[in-house]
C-alpha cells in the first residue's frame, strides 16, 4: 500500500515546465534542500514524507517515507545523498533510488528541526528542541556524535561557520558560536527575542530571524552589528544566497522580504497566498529562490526581480482565512493553520481539527494519535484554558505535547484568538 501511495503521488507531482511550481506533498513543506549543481531539491513535510525533486523535469524523483511524524529538517551531501530528520529525533540518510534509509542516527530525545552540513562536507549537525545540538561524523567510520548543550529552551536553527565552527540559535534568544572540536566554551550572543532560525553568510557573517519579525545580523566574534524589519510577524525562516548579497526572511503572514545584505536594505518582498512559509533555500545562480510553505506547494521566485517563476495561486479559495479577512483572531490564528482545521469536513492535519473544541476533554477527539502524556490529563478546553496554552507556552501547559514551542506575549492578541476559534470552531 505505501508503495502504491509513493507511486501515485509521484505520478501526480509532475508538472510542465512552464508552471515551474512543485505539487505533490499532503501537508505543508516545512523544510527545503538544494544540491550543489542546482539540479535537485529535497522537501521535507508536515505529511511525514520528503521528495527529491528534479527541477529540469519539474518532477518529484522519489518519495521517502521513514518518519512517524512531520520531516523539519533536510540535506543533501556533496555525494548526492539526501538527509531527513523529524519530529521523532531521528536522522535518517538516504541513497538516490533506495527504498529505505542506509544509516539512521538516533540520540536526539526531542524533535529534530534544523541540520547543517560543514564546509568540509565531514560533518552533520542537528539542532533539537531537547536543546542541544549534535555534530555527526559522516563517513564510513561514523561514530559519537560531538554533544553541545547550554541552551536554556528549544534550539530553532543551526549552521557552520566558514572554519567549521558550529552556530546555533534558540528560542532563549540565544547565539551560540561553538569552537570548532573540543570541549571549550561557546561564545554567546544574546539579542532581544526568540530565535527560530540562523545562516551564515560565505565570510562569516551570521544571519538569524527573530520572533519580533526584525532579522539580526552578527559578526564571526560574536560583535552584534544590527538589524531590520523585515515583517509584523515571527520570522520562521531566513537564507543566504550562495555569494552572500541576498537573504530571505520569511514569516507567518507569507511573504518573503528579500534583504540587500551589504546595505542593510529591503530590496523588495516576495507576495505569495498569505499562507505562512516555513522554508526557503537558495539555488547556486545566487539569485532563483525556493520556498515552501502552508500551501504545500515548492514554489520558484526570481529575488532579483521579486517575480514568481510559474502560476501562483493567490489568497481565495486556497485560504482558509479568506472569509475571515480583518479579523485580528484569524490573522494570529495564521500560525496554527498549518497543524490545524477549522470544521470536522476539513478533518486532521498534523494536529487534530479545533472543531467543536470548547468544552472537549484534551486528547478525546476520535480518529487521531495523541501523545500519551495528554491522554492522562484532566484539561478542558475553553477559552481560559486556551489563553493559559498560549500565554506559557504548551511545552509548560502541556508537557509530552509534540506541539511547536509558541507563546504569544500580548493579551490582547491572545482574547482575540480565543474569540475568534470561539466563531470558527462551532
Amino acid at each position: 500500500m505505501l508503495r502504491l501511495c509513493a507511486a501515485l503521488i509521484v505520478s501526480l507531482a509532475a508538472l510542465s515546465p512552464a508552471q515551474a511550481q512543485l505539487r505533490g506533498h499532503g501537508g505543508p513543506v516545512r523544510a527545503l534542500a538544494v544540491s550543489a549543481d542546482g539540479q535537485s531539491v529535497l522537501s521535507g513535510s508536515f505529511d511525514s514524507s520528503a521528495i527529491r525533486w528534479s527541477l529540469s523535469r519539474n518532477a518529484a524523483e522519489q518519495v521517502l517515507r521513514f518518519h512517524d511524524s512531520a520531516v523539519n529538517a533536510v540535506a543533501i551531501l556533496p555525494d548526492g545523498r539526501g538527509v531527513t530528520a523529524g519530529e521523532d529525533g531521528r536522522i535518517a540518510i538516504w541513497r538516490p533510488g533506495t527504498a529505505q534509509p542506509e544509516q539512521v542516527l538516533q540520540g536526539h530525545s526531542a524533535p529534530i528541526v534544523s541540520l547543517a552540513l560543514s564546509p568540509d562536507g565531514r560533518s552533520l549537525a542537528s539542532a533539537s528542541w531537547d536543546r542541544s545540538v549534535r555534530v555527526w561524523p559522516l563517513g564510513d567510520g561514523g561514530g559519537a556524535p560531538r554533544v553541545l548543550e547550554g541552551h536554556q529552551d528549544n534550539v530553532n536553527g543551526v549552521a557552520f561557520m566558514p572554519d567549521g565552527r558550529p552556530v546555533s540559535a534558540g528560542y532563549d534568544a540565544a547565539i551560540r558560536i561553538w569552537p570548532a572540536s573540543g570541549d571549550g566554551a561557546a561564545t554567546i550572543v544574546m539579542l532581544p527575542t526568540a530565535l527560530n532560525n540562523v545562516a551564515v553568510a560565505p565570510d562569516g557573517e551570521i544571519v538569524t530571524g527573530g520572533a519580533d519579525g526584525k532579522v539580526y545580523f552578527v559578526g564571526p566574534d560574536g560583535q552584534v552589528l544590527g538589524a531590520i524589519e523585515a515583517g509584523e510577524t515571527p520570522i520562521v525562516t531566513v537564507a543566504v544566497s550562495r555569494d552572500g548579497a541576498l537573504i530571505a526572511a520569511a514569516g507567518i503572514r507569507g511573504a518573503v522580504a528579500i534583504i540587500d545584505r551589504k546595505t542593510r536594505a529591503l530590496a523588495r518582498t516576495l507576495v505569495g497566498p498569505g499562507l505562512p512559509v516555513w522554508s526557503a533555500a537558495f539555488l547556486p545562480d545566487h539569485r532563483t529562490l525556493v520556498t515552501g510553505g502552508a500551501d504545500r506547494l515548492v514554489r520558484r521566485w526570481n529575488a532579483v526581480t521579486g517575480e514568481p517563476l510559474g502560476a501562483v495561486p493567490v489568497a481565495g479559495s486556497e485560504d482558509p482565512l479568506a472569509r475571515f479577512a480583518g479579523d485580528r483572531g484569524a490573522e494570529v490564528f495564521r500560525a496554527c493553520v498549518a497543524c490545524h482545521t477549522l470544521t470536522p469536513d476539513e478533518g486532521n492535519r498534523a494536529g487534530p481539527t479545533l472543531a467543536g473544541i470548547f468544552g472537549r476533554k484534551i486528547a478525546t477527539l476520535p480518529g487521531y494519535a495523541f501523545s500519551e502524556a495528554l491522554t492522562k490529563m484532566d484539561i478542558v478546553w475553553t477559552p481560559e484554558t486556551v489563553a493559559k496554552l498560549f500565554e506559557v507556552g504548551p511545552a509548560a501547559y502541556t508537557p509530552g505535547t509534540k506541539m511547536p514551542e509558541q507563546r504569544i506575549g500580548s493579551p490582547e492578541d491572545r482574547e482575540a484568538l480565543v474569540a475568534f476559534l470561539a466563531k470558527a470552531t462551532r
